[in-house]
């Protein structure tokens, strides 16, 4: 039989439609481009099933209230738009992204405007292979302090601390950086510890 090779133009959705990766296209006014106004969720998918995917709608609708975002998608809609996704981009072990931002008022203007339609965003991607006899050896990693917001537990699309604090890692020749803040240790940039 043919092997299934993830496609190189994946089909996504984007705010009601699914259309290839290359052909998506978000406004330059959208408030996530310009203001990190959106939230975030990955939800991985082993053996065709999204892990824990209950708890993972829940957390993106505690980020999406904690950030006065109308919450677009009934559950259902949500995992119709995953089932449809996982269908249309055959694999094995994958992982969806989801994004929700405010969307794309007429102008710049940090004042929330009524009655402007959220940008949905969803896609799936291939989940690296795990090597463990790299992860026997572990991972050469740094501390950092962590000054990132006070709202981590927001899944924010604002992850501007999370990659400087990357570079500074990758800049000392680690793989990551775990993070700390009042001499507790938070998380690495991008994984819990």
């Amino acid at each position: 039989g043919a092997m299934t090779v993830a496609s190189p133009d994946p089909l996504v959705y984007l705010n009601g439609d699914y259309l290839p990766q290359s052909q998506a296209r978000v406004s330059v006014l959208d408030r996530g481009f310009l203001f990190g106004d959106g939230v975030y969720e990955v939800i991985p998918v082993f053996g065709g099933r999204p892990l824990r995917l209950n708890e993972h709608l829940d957390r993106l609708q505690r980020s999406m209230d904690r950030v006065s975002l109308p919450y677009p998608l009934s559950r259902d809609q949500w995992r119709e738009i995953f089932d449809a996704l996982l269908e249309k981009n055959p694999g094995g072990d994958r992982s969806i992204y989801l994004q929700v931002t405010r969307g794309a008022p007429p102008m710049r203007d940090l004042s929330i405007e009524a009655g402007i339609q959220p940008t949905v965003f969803v896609m799936v991607n291939d989940i690296k292979p795990v090597d463990y006899a790299k992860l026997e050896n572990g991972i050469d990693a740094i501390t950092a302090e962590d000054f990132r917001w006070k709202a981590c537990d927001i899944k924010s699309v604002s992850l501007i601390a999370n990659v400087i604090i990357r570079l500074h890692a990758n800049a000392q020749d680690v793989t990551d950086a775990i993070m700390v803040r009042d001499g507790l240790v938070t998380e690495g940039t991008a994984s819990n510890v």
